[in-house]
């Protein structure tokens, strides 16, 4: 597997709605395995095909959960087919705005149904960290961020932050 180029807020890519996956390939999984080893390298739980610079509707995560247990799953199409009505606010960071943390309000509990890396489908019933990266995965598929969630206050504050970090502070 290989390291790819994660990218950066400003990319084209990040705000368009990524292309469904017709077949699940050999090169689908190719790129699934260089998803998790870019997602490891920049100490990620979370990852979409676009943030690669792929305009594929496939994401991976790898959330912790207590006493060692992983969330591990790769999908291909996911799509968030329920939500619950109970949300919680957490804050979130993206690897391609590397450096903004915000809090973010998102249900609860979802499920999400797409298919595996084998091409089988697959439906996950998610809570807590877990719903909240699928949550924030499937929007990158959608082309949304996460400061996209927020108040436009906030969005114009952290965009400003961004904006001064990526100049050197200046």
């Amino acid at each position: 597997m290989a390291l790819r180029e994660i990218r950066i807020l400003g990319a084209r890519v990040l705000r368009e709605p990524a292309v469904p996956v017709e077949d699940v390939t050999d090169e689908t999984r190719r790129l699934i395995g260089d998803m998790f080893d870019t997602m490891y390298d920049a100490g990620g739980i979370g990852l979409a095909a676009p943030q690669v610079g792929v305009s594929r509707r496939v994401l991976i995560v790898d959330v912790p959960e207590e006493e060692e247990k992983r969330h591990v799953h790769a999908l291909v199409n996911p799509v968030i087919v329920e939500a619950g009505r109970t949300t919680d606010k957490a804050t979130e960071g993206c690897l391609s705005i590397p450096g903004l943390e915000e809090t973010v309000t998102r249900p609860v509990r979802v499920t999400v149904e797409g298919l595996s890396p084998d091409g089988e489908p697959v439906r996950i019933e998610a809570e807590g960290l877990l719903a909240r990266a699928l949550q924030h995965e499937v929007d990158h598929l959608d082309g949304i961020l996460f400061i996209d969630r927020l108040s436009p206050l906030k969005r114009n504050m952290l965009l400003r932050k961004w904006r001064k970090s990526r100049r050197g502070g200046k």
